[in-house]
């Protein structure tokens, strides 16, 4: 398809190259061949005029004008992908989709596990792609890449719309034979023993409930820091350490390590979990469905 002379697959092309700044990369994330893409790159810049990548050593830099012309780039994409994604109706029985969708392992183990058995019944050819929380997580959302992020409202991107999808609680969780846990904890207690924290990501983003903690001027003893929500119970087991924990995350690793949990000995607010995705979706009657999904299974998983 041609506008105005441009063929309209040099922009997907476009962002290719300028995210990868190689020839070779951009190729293979685009399933080309080398010398395809080459002549997409030198078709770029026939038609715009502008160098667009210049090679400085071993590696390829962005001219300045297609720095700028990146963001304008991305947002038509994301046009035209809002507007091939509205039909006139989404029939999950029939759908061979592929949503992608952002969320921590705690969400996993808590909500998508449970979605995914139901949709295996009533949208059997539907397909998830399940990527795991970083850093980049907001970006990814605002440049269109993936559908949906779950995340605490703090990690929203800003700008796109967002649902609360559920509020949870914490609790202090440890080995189920810690003496620790056979008594009312203590705030004494409790910030004097070792604990597990959870920090997310390459630049170790603090979790909700360990950051609130921080915002209240408490400190622990941190003996661990775990790369995932999941692997809490195991560095908890046979040991006198504690951690913070979701509360409907402890419902379903207690079925499975042997772990108990306690009511925080300090207050702090329960965490917005929201479900946000790209305003140039809003109309997408296909991820409006599967937001309702994933809303049925997190009150469902409520009760555990």
């Amino acid at each position: 398809m041609r506008f105005r002379g441009l063929d309209l697959n040099l922009l997907v092309a476009f962002e290719a190259l300028l995210e990868e700044r190689s020839v070779s990369r951009a190729a293979a994330r685009m399933n080309l061949s080398q010398p395809a893409m080459s002549a997409a790159l030198a078709r770029l810049r026939s038609y715009f005029g502008d160098d667009i990548l210049v090679p400085y050593g071993k590696r390829m830099h962005a001219t300045a004008f297609a720095e700028g012309l990146l963001p304008q780039v991305r947002e038509c994409l994301q046009g035209l992908e809002s507007l091939v994604s509205t039909s006139p109706g989404f029939n999950p029985a029939l759908s061979q989709r592929t949503f992608s969708i952002i969320a921590s392992d705690y969400i996993t183990a808590a909500v998508l596990v449970p979605l995914v058995t139901q949709l295996a019944i009533v949208a059997p050819r539907l397909r998830l792609d399940f990527l795991a929380t970083t850093d980049q997580a907001a970006q990814q959302l605002d440049e269109g890449k993936v559908d949906l992020l779950i995340t605490p409202d703090m990690y929203c991107a800003v700008g796109h719309p967002t649902e609360l999808l559920f509020a949870e609680d914490h609790v202090v969780v440890g080995w189920k034979k810690n003496p620790l846990l056979r008594r009312k904890l203590s705030l004494t207690d409790f910030l004097a023993a070792g604990h597990v924290v959870v920090r997310l990501g390459n630049s170790r983003t603090v979790a909700f409930a360990d950051r609130q903690l921080e915002l209240l001027g408490y400190k622990r003893r941190v003996e661990i820091t775990a790369g995932s929500f999941t692997l809490v119970p195991q560095l908890l087991c046979g040991t006198q350490r504690l951690s913070l924990m979701h509360k409907r995350l402890v419902g379903i690793m207690a079925k499975q390590f042997p772990i108990a949990s306690l009511p925080l000995p300090v207050a702090f607010p329960p965490m917005p979990e929201m479900m946000q995705y790209h305003r140039a979706r809003a109309a997408d009657e296909g991820l409006a469905w599967l937001r309702s999904q994933i809303a049925s299974a997190a009150e469902a998983g409520e009760s555990i």
